[in-house]
């Protein structure tokens, strides 16, 4: 019941921010330039310094683990792989992007630690889960929006198709902040009272801001048009890939705090950074806006499901 609890309060509020976003613009509150702009700044701003800001606080020399690194990585690989051929299966080649970066990206940093505290009273290993993650959920999201984007003067061009991507790539707002959290890190370089307090509250608008941006960009008759790969999407990140990949991580040895960090990587909710994202680089942005509901929604049950067999069978 506690586990249940802490999935609700988690998900829940996430949820009604995105309603509350939808409900301003419907009364009005939220225009369409304003909703943009807003986007405009998460992409930009916040999200990127959220991601500094959880990466750069980190002291990894303690906690480092290569193997799991690795293991979190491949399996990371593996779901994209399997999520873009299944894309190939719609029509429409912008949504294939969409799909598979929907399919494969979880809200690791957001969602992850703070519910493995909750269990365990600190982080454990899950920022090792982070780093054999979430750089490669931004790197492959980027890739595949890039290539996938209807908006390009330059499709036929081959070359020029991959100085756009690579540009695309290396100029990216969320892979900037990654590469600049790890260099701090890194080089373990003091950050004053007043430069971090500033960053956080920076990165406090993220979530927020972001969750209700989506929520006023959201078109339920758009969203019914692409519902059935939002079903799959949001049946892939949920369900498939933990029924896949957790036994395996058993098989490996993994318990305890690695095993729920694997079991966050592969089942908490699609990331906000989903549609923000799908957004910002010329993407309709419905299908991961679908995604990101259902799979925020369903989440609370899976999450708890999945929790309670891994207690049953005693693995954590």
């Amino acid at each position: 019941m506690e586990n249940l609890i802490f999935c609700l309060n988690a998900t829940i509020p996430v949820f009604l921010l995105m309603l509350l976003g939808l409900f301003f613009r419907a009364v009005g509150i939220f225009k369409e330039d304003f909703v943009g702009t807003m986007n405009a700044f998460v992409f930009k701003v916040a999200l990127p310094v959220l991601l500094f800001q959880e990466l750069s606080t980190q002291d990894f020399s303690e906690i480092w683990n290569g193997r799991f690194v690795l293991f979190c990585f491949i399996v990371t690989v593996l779901c994209v792989i399997f999520s873009f051929i299944c894309s190939l299966l719609l029509k429409n080649n912008e949504a294939r992007g969409e799909f598979t970066q929907a399919s494969f990206r979880s809200s690791a940093a957001l969602l992850g630690i703070s519910f493995i505290q909750n269990i365990y009273g600190s982080a454990g290993i899950a920022p090792m889960m982070i780093i054999g993650s979430v750089p490669l959920y931004n790197v492959m999201a980027v890739i595949l929006l890039e290539c996938t984007r209807t908006d390009r003067s330059d499709k036929g061009n081959r070359s020029a198709l991959v100085k756009q991507t690579c540009l695309g790539i290396l100029t990216n707002p969320i892979i900037l902040g990654i590469l600049i959290g790890l260099f701090w890190s890194a080089c373990r370089i003091p950050q004053p009272v007043i430069l971090s307090k500033t960053i956080r509250y920076i990165a406090n608008l993220a979530t927020p801001l972001g969750l209700m941006a989506m929520g006023a960009s959201f078109h339920l008759k758009q969203a019914v048009t692409m519902i059935r790969p939002t079903i799959a999407a949001t049946f892939f990140k949920l369900v498939l890939f933990c029924a896949v990949f957790l036994p395996v991580a058993v098989h490996f040895g993994y318990r305890g705090d690695s095993l729920i960090s694997i079991l966050i990587m592969l089942g908490s909710p699609t990331t906000v950074s989903c549609f923000i994202m799908a957004k910002s680089m010329g993407h309709d942005g419905t299908l991961s806006s679908g995604v990101v509901m259902m799979t925020t929604l369903f989440s609370a049950f899976t999450l708890t499901g999945w929790l309670y067999l891994l207690k049953m069978l005693g693995l954590f």
